[in-house]
């Protein structure tokens, strides 16, 4: 079942569809980076993407840190 998330950029009102379990975390996320109830300007935007792509990018490098130890007890 789709459910609407939705945020407001620079005065603007964004509805976003996801399906139902994801968006109770999307919104808790969102809710930790963002005025979830009122405007947010873009700048908290880029901020929130930039601090998910660095929580992205630390994750990928200890998945593969990860899977070099596991080859290497072969």
């Amino acid at each position: 079942m789709k459910t609407k998330v939705t945020l407001t950029l620079n005065a603007k009102r964004y509805d976003i569809d996801v399906e139902e379990d994801f968006a109770r975390f999307l919104t808790e996320q969102m809710k930790s980076d963002f005025e979830f109830y009122g405007n947010n300007d873009l700048k908290l935007l880029l901020q929130a993407y930039v601090r998910k792509s660095f929580t992205l990018y630390e994750q990928e490098r200890q998945t593969l840190a990860l899977i070099d130890t596991l080859q290497n007890l072969s």
